[in-house]
């Protein structure tokens, strides 16, 4: 890659500007913080549509359930539509490059979010089909991107950058919810959608930077075997399945209580005076409420993630730090299930999340450094949308059974999350040795 003087000069400057959060080595800078300006620009997109989906379907209802139990229910729709989308997603980065993978991605999320904005403007009710479909998108998106981000970078360089570029993806959660102040529900789509055309723009930049040093993998379908098929394969991947449900188990039966939580709360604040005007008064107490929840939680997983995520992870090393957020659930679900009520719910939900958002998400990204290449595509794709969907669905069927045939409360509920904790150390412990085999020099990354 060749420089003039005064690029050479800003890389020089960005390098430096970079060295608090971890370290970096000269010439890393600019792409990490092109790469951290495009992650920000998708979650700050993402908490956007986030936020106004949740007004959707929280103030409304569908086959007779009410919005936080469809929101529930919904996932299990998305865990069976991944065992179409997931193949369907191998086959074409079978057959074609990276960078046009990710063209032709994006390009069918921007059709869709035209289309959800025609209907919606024409008073057409898409909550629930909205809530299914940003579900599955945002889970391809996020996982390609940091898809990319590992074929980008060696094992060495990951550990060191992804700290820092994970730290756009912070600032973007903070602030993609404070921007959905701009515009109404529906009025929040056009402006995400600009703002995933940035993204974009920015993973070309980075690409043509790179394109000198990978230009043999970055003009090479990804080849090998399905994303299912690698995953049931391999135990280190499957382990990181498991993890990932049992993870999305806890944090989706939490959401269920927070929603619980915020829906009673908005019923009473808002009593059935006329059905229209109520519905619309809720949904936006709930847009709101869910607003200044979002960026609070994002606020402190910013913090953590530019000034505690790099310095745990050099100090723990990944395989100790997987323990760090069953730690925090323990905590988390066992105050719920003693105390309950809003306030600390929430408080509770900061601290899960934040930690989830921050520590474990770069966690969970450099756990694929030192896989091959059809792993960080296609089984990373399969194991960050079925996995994590399936368990959602779980959750689902817990909270199911739990409120219509054992006629449990929210208290009984936080108490299965802390049951759940059982299962996860031990699934932490067998990733933490399988990891650690895999990054000494006698495993390479194509032995996975």
């Amino acid at each position: 890659m060749r420089e003039h003087r005064p690029a050479i000069f800003a890389s020089r400057v960005v390098d430096r500007a970079l060295r608090p959060l971890s370290k970096v080595r000269p010439g890393e800078g600019v792409s990490a913080v092109l790469l951290l300006l495009a992650v920000f620009l998708l979650l700050s997109s993402y908490y956007m549509l986030k936020t106004a989906r949740e007004g959707m379907i929280l103030a409304g209802e569908g086959f007779g359930l009410g919005g936080d139990e469809l929101k529930t229910y919904a996932t299990g729709v998305m865990a069976l539509l991944l065992f179409g989308l997931v193949p369907a997603y191998d086959a074409l980065a079978s057959r074609v490059r990276r960078i046009v993978l990710i063209d032709l991605t994006y390009g069918f999320v921007l059709l869709c979010l035209v289309a959800f904005y025609v209907l919606g403007r024409a008073g057409v009710p898409i909550g629930l089909a909205f809530f299914i479909w940003l579900g599955l998108v945002s889970l391809f998106l996020i996982a390609q991107f940091w898809s990319y981000a590992t074929d980008l970078y060696t094992e060495e360089q990951g550990k060191r950058l992804f700290a820092i570029i994970a730290v756009g993806g912070s600032v973007g959660a903070m602030l993609g919810p404070r921007l959905t102040d701009l515009a109404t529900t529906f009025d929040l789509i056009p402006l995400a959608a600009v703002l995933l055309v940035g993204c974009v723009v920015l993973i070309h930049v980075v690409e043509a930077r790179f394109d000198g040093q990978t230009q043999h993998i970055a003009k090479a379908p990804i080849s090998g075997e399905g994303g299912f098929t690698l995953v049931l394969r391999d135990r280190y991947l499957l382990l990181i399945g498991l993890l990932l449900l049992v993870l999305n188990v806890v944090n989706t039966t939490g959401e269920y209580i927070l929603s619980n939580v915020v829906r009673d709360h908005a019923m009473d604040l808002f009593p059935d005076q006329g059905i229209a005007a109520v519905e619309e008064q809720r949904r936006e107490w709930i847009k709101a409420f869910y607003a200044d929840f979002y960026s609070w939680v994002n606020v402190i997983a910013f913090f953590m993630q530019a000034f505690l995520v790099s310095r745990v992870l050099d100090k723990l090393g990944i395989q100790r730090a997987l323990f760090v957020l069953p730690l925090v659930v323990l905590g988390a679900y066992g105050a719920i299930a003693v105390f309950g009520g809003l306030a600390l719910t929430r408080a509770a939900k900061f601290t899960e999340n934040s930690t989830n958002y921050s520590l474990q998400n770069t966690l969970r990204q450099a756990l694929f450094l030192p896989v091959s290449r059809a792993a960080k595509y296609k089984a990373k794709a399969a194991i960050d949308t079925f996995f994590v969907r399936a368990g959602d669905t779980v959750s689902a069927v817990l909270v199911g059974v739990a409120i219509h045939e054992l006629s449990l409360g929210r208290r009984s509920l936080a108490l299965v999350n802390v049951g759940l904790v059982a299962l996860w150390i031990p699934i932490c412990i067998g990733i933490a040795r399988r990891n650690r085999a895999l990054s000494s020099p006698a495993v390479g990354p194509g032995d996975v």
